[in-house]
């Protein structure tokens, strides 16, 4: 049998913006001084959060965690490492209502909560 023809699809494109710099973007619409949180006094309680979390991921790799997902859905794994944009989380031996596998990437969107025994 032959592969069907794919169907064209049409392009969408935004319009140019009155200045004619950009397709829907003003370059100066907002500036980062306008934008909540942007203190100084913010951005070093961040920075100083962030930090924070970075270490508790260091310390937790290759220990025991609980991971809460939707569905009230608990699983148990040895954590393994976290990506930069903190996007998924590598672990080991996931324990599921299923079985366990021998290694899994979470995506951080279905994770409510995790946890580390002390």
């Amino acid at each position: 049998m032959d592969d069907p023809l794919p169907i064209p699809v049409g392009i969408l494109r935004l319009p140019r913006g009155p200045d004619g710099s950009g397709r829907g973007f003003s370059r100066d619409s907002r500036r980062s001084r306008d934008l909540p949180g942007a203190s100084p006094e913010a951005q070093g309680a961040r920075a100083a959060l962030r930090e924070r979390f970075l270490r508790i991921l260091a310390w937790a790799r290759g220990r025991p965690a609980r991971f809460s997902l939707w569905m009230g859905i608990q699983v148990d794994a040895v954590f393994g490492a976290a990506d930069v944009e903190s996007v998924a989380f590598q672990v080991d031996s996931l324990r599921t209502p299923l079985g366990i596998q021998g290694a899994a990437l979470l995506r951080c969107s279905d994770v409510l909560a995790f946890s580390f025994p002390l």
